[in-house]
């Protein structure tokens, strides 16, 4: 038991160790009205500030299940610039992780005419993460109070840069980018880590005008591929919205694929919102259909806050 015992938490930490650096899992908070939180270059994208706050709530029920916070703000600084940042909090179980990005992005008119503009945006961020000792438990006659192979709190410190590609045409959108550009550098894990922990992801699709404005219907794709392994994933979405006089109210449906596994989908999410004058309010629940759905308990619940402001009347980017 003590071996297992042990086993369990180098496993836990290697785990934690190499997601650290990984931009931090954005659930389905970019369809959740907040690209800027998987691409830097949206950052001041339009005439609005916005400010979003989210929570993702996985596994409801289970004692110290996962969960994770987030607070960003966006806004278009300087005549053709952005910027933004983001703060957020994950825990799970004894470990956590705290950290912040600060992005800069620059806009290009291409042809105002026909609504062509390019951006390109680069991020700094950092992360906090801990393993606290204190939190563990004993099993059967086992005290982890006793065992000389477990030490202090485990705490490390890491960093790293993503940067990112907009395009965009009337009313279709492809934005390309790259997440932990600089090869990690090994501090607290062992050589077992991956040292290569750049991955790569496209997001792209197409809002459709329909009813001359009263509605809309936005199809998209995002793809995701770690450098490390090779792994990739796939989430198909689409939204339908209604325009109103002070806003719209919106839902949606995102299946999302593991590549190498067949193509099969391991996820269904649902998701609805609204937004009235500059108020915004958007829920999506994840809900796992292949062999982790066992592990679902109320599955992956994500709530995001938002408030936007316009700046100027005059930005067209």
């Amino acid at each position: 038991m003590r071996k297992l015992f042990i086993i369990a938490i180098l496993l836990m930490a290697g785990i934690k160790g190499y997601s650290q650096e990984f931009k931090l899992t954005p659930y389905t908070q970019y369809l959740v009205e907040n690209p800027f939180i998987i691409s830097p270059a949206y950052a001041g994208e339009g005439a609005m500030n916005r400010l979003r706050f989210s929570g993702v709530f996985q596994w409801v029920g289970l004692k110290d299940a996962p969960n994770t916070q987030t607070l960003s703000y966006d806004t278009h600084i300087f005549e053709n610039s952005g910027a933004g940042g983001v703060l957020y909090r994950d825990k799970n179980g004894n470990t956590s992780q705290i950290g912040g990005q600060l992005t800069f992005a620059h806009h290009l008119t291409i042809n105002e005419s026909n609504g062509q503009y390019i951006s390109f945006g680069l991020s700094y961020k950092f992360t906090q993460f801990k393993i606290d000792v204190s939190g563990f438990e004993s099993i059967g006659d086992y005290d982890p109070n006793d065992d000389p192979n477990i030490g202090a709190d485990i705490s490390s410190f890491n960093s790293n840069f993503d940067a990112a590609f907009l395009y965009r045409l009337g009313r279709f959108y492809l934005t390309l980018n790259a997440a932990n550009i600089l090869n990690k550098s090994v501090k607290v894990f062992d050589e077992s880590e991956p040292k290569k922990l750049r991955n790569y992801y496209v997001y792209t699709g197409y809002v459709f005008d329909i009813q001359d404005g009263e509605y809309e219907i936005e199809p998209s794709v995002y793809f995701k591929l770690f450098e490390s392994d090779k792994r990739s994933i796939t989430d198909i979405n689409v939204k339908a919205k209604k325009i109103t006089d002070d806003g719209y109210y919106w839902a949606g449906f995102s299946t999302r694929f593991i590549n190498d596994q067949s193509f099969d989908p391991t996820a269904i999410v649902p998701m609805l919102g609204f937004k009235k004058q500059d108020f915004y309010v958007g829920y999506a629940f994840q809900y796992n259909i292949n062999e982790a759905a066992e592990l679902n308990h109320a599955g992956t619940h994500l709530l995001t806050l938002g408030y936007d402001f316009e700046t100027s009347k005059a930005t067209r980017w």
